[in-house]
């Protein structure tokens, strides 16, 4: 594949390194420095566009390949305000799109089996459910998008929470996402069930980047020849 790399930073530069391995070309990395030269790339050029960049520039990205029909993969989180706008973007355009908050396929087990176990523990009140997710200094987001599905997958089932909070224990109406922000920290998630005679927890502790590369590419080749909005859960079969 001809894939254009949107976003050059640390999961940029991994996702090169796997890409590589795997016999593709890289035919352009855009930065911060450079945005410019994305009006370079179009369908005639660019097999696939693969985008990792910050809330504030991940819907320009998404909405510049998909009115210039480049398939895009986008890792991008904080912007899914405007999912929806990206969603009716690629259907006008017949483009199209994959999203993942993550893409491990261990965190997207992960995610199967936190709606699992979710769907079993909502029955039994004495639990109290939360989340706590670590990244390294550099995550300006807060929480973290996997955070936030991994909320939405416990909240399908708890239909007496309104929804998710940030850093706010104390709002027991709501799930609480508890983010801590270390060094060298790749990614950490964990969701915890106490009572008051037990704990149970479901985890997923990341050690390097390389998962979440290997799943971007798999699934840049995966988007090819497909139209529509997809995710993990198309992908994997889950």
């Amino acid at each position: 594949m001809r894939i254009l790399l949107i976003g050059y930073g640390k999961m940029g530069k991994t996702i090169e390194q796997t890409a590589l391995a795997k016999g593709h070309q890289i035919i352009g990395k855009i930065s911060h420095s450079n945005t410019q030269e994305l009006q370079h790339y179009t369908s005639a050029n660019t097999d696939v566009a693969i985008e990792f960049t910050h809330p504030e520039s991940a819907f320009t990205n998404i909405s510049y390949c998909l009115s210039h029909g480049i398939p895009v993969v986008s890792g991008s989180t904080g912007w899914l305000d405007k999912y929806e706008d990206a969603k009716t973007l690629c259907a006008e355009n017949n483009g199209a799109f994959f999203y993942a908050s993550n893409f491990s396929v261990g965190v997207n087990l992960f995610f199967h089996f936190n709606e699992y176990i979710a769907g079993k523990m909502k029955d039994y009140k004495e639990y109290e459910v939360a989340i706590r997710e670590v990244h390294h200094l550099q995550k300006v987001d807060k929480p973290s998008g996997t955070g936030i599905t991994t909320a939405e997958g416990i909240l399908a089932s708890y239909k007496d929470l309104s929804g998710w909070v940030s850093d706010n224990p104390e709002e027991k109406t709501k799930l609480n996402i508890a983010s801590e922000r270390e060094p060298d920290v790749v990614g950490t998630h964990i969701v915890t069930y106490s009572s008051g005679v037990d704990k149970i927890e479901l985890g997923h502790i990341a050690h390097t980047r390389a998962g979440f590369a290997e799943g971007a590419v798999m699934a840049a080749a995966w988007l090819q020849g497909r139209q529509g909005v997809y995710g993990m859960k198309d992908m994997l079969n889950l």
